[in-house]
């Protein structure tokens, strides 16, 4: 029962943060001096012109109550004008894209499968990677093998996404021409063609967050394996393998697990700067052209979505960490 209570109260947690920043979202967005309207209007753009775009696009009221209709429009759907140039924005309606002339929901279903193939890719390569490189760094202490993970993971933390995209790019791509520079191909048309695309991308997120997996393993791991139950269990005779795998790992898992759980939230919301550098046609990509083409409800649309993303990581994360350690429950 109390497993149920905390799953609940994490679950409603999310919920009221979701709430909180699409609001405050929306507030934003709407308040800017730009004019979605001024967009659509057509030229000559008279003032009566105007007024029918914003009426048309439901402008026209005060922001909150836009707002209003933007939620209602979640859980019913929403129409967009009257008669017979209406358009209809089934449910779950988060805003309609004038300028691409379709629901915000579908245009980010439609890029999805890119930011999802990206993020999921690059998050098992990371992690895997990630943790058995710090785990060995903290075994081999001192060592030439210590001293390069450190060393190594250090560039990767320091370097931004896009200059190792670019030099990526330069040596694998057009200097070696080993592996795809750009481009995406769907996983049902070819399952081959559509990892290879991605090989290049996969490295580049895995090297830049596989380091902060590597030197936070290392350090977790030095310092559990310094306690006294982990010395407890060498002194009964052990293997290296079951103190190491069984009791000091276990416990490094915990904040490892809260470090995965947000940035593969982050990267699902979308890898901005990675799908601009490779030309995926991501949720990160649709984002930046909208901003480009000062597309409000698709920016809107976007945003709420890199949002739920890592939101629902951290419930996700809570969720798991109640798994792992029963502790958390109670609080």
């Amino acid at each position: 029962m109390a497993g149920v209570r905390y799953a609940l109260s994490r679950v409603g947690s999310g919920l009221l943060v979701l709430v909180a920043v699409a609001f405050v979202t929306y507030a934003v967005f709407y308040l800017l001096p730009s004019d979605p309207a001024q967009l659509s209007c057509g030229r000559p753009c008279t003032p009566e012109n105007l007024a029918l775009a914003r009426g048309f696009m439901g402008f026209d009221e005060p922001w909150w109550q836009q707002f209003l209709h933007f939620l209602s429009g979640i859980a019913t759907g929403r129409t967009f004008g009257s008669g017979a140039t209406a358009v209809r924005c089934a449910a779950p309606c988060f805003g309609y894209s004038f300028q691409e002339s379709a629901p915000v929901a579908s245009l980010i279903v439609d890029r999805l499968p890119v930011t999802l193939s990206l993020a999921l890719g690059a998050a098992v390569l990371w992690a895997v990677a990630g943790v058995a490189l710090g785990v060995l760094a903290a075994l081999k202490r001192g060592t030439a093998w210590d001293h390069l993970t450190s060393a190594v993971s250090v560039v990767g933390v320091s370097a931004p996404v896009y200059l190792l995209g670019l030099l990526g790019i330069l040596l694998l791509g057009f200097t070696l021409d080993v592996v795809p520079v750009s481009g995406y191909v769907p996983l049902s048309e070819s399952p081959v063609d559509w990892a290879w695309h991605l090989v290049l991308p996969w490295v580049v997120l895995a090297f830049i967050n596989g380091a902060v997996y590597v030197r936070l393993t290392r350090g977790q791991m030095l310092e559990v394996l310094g306690e006294d139950y982990v010395r407890t269990a060498r002194a009964k005779g052990l293997p290296e393998r079951t103190v190491v795998g069984k009791h000091a790992l276990r416990n490094v898992t915990l904040p490892l697990v809260t470090l995965f759980g947000l940035d593969l939230g982050g990267l699902l919301g979308g890898a901005v700067i990675t799908e601009r550098v490779f030309g995926m046609p991501g949720v990160g990509s649709l984002l930046l052209d909208a901003v480009g083409n000062l597309d409000l409800p698709l920016l809107l649309g976007t945003t709420l979505f890199a949002a739920f993303a890592v939101v629902a990581a951290n419930v996700v994360v809570d969720l798991v960490y109640g798994v792992l350690d029963p502790r958390a429950r109670l609080t």
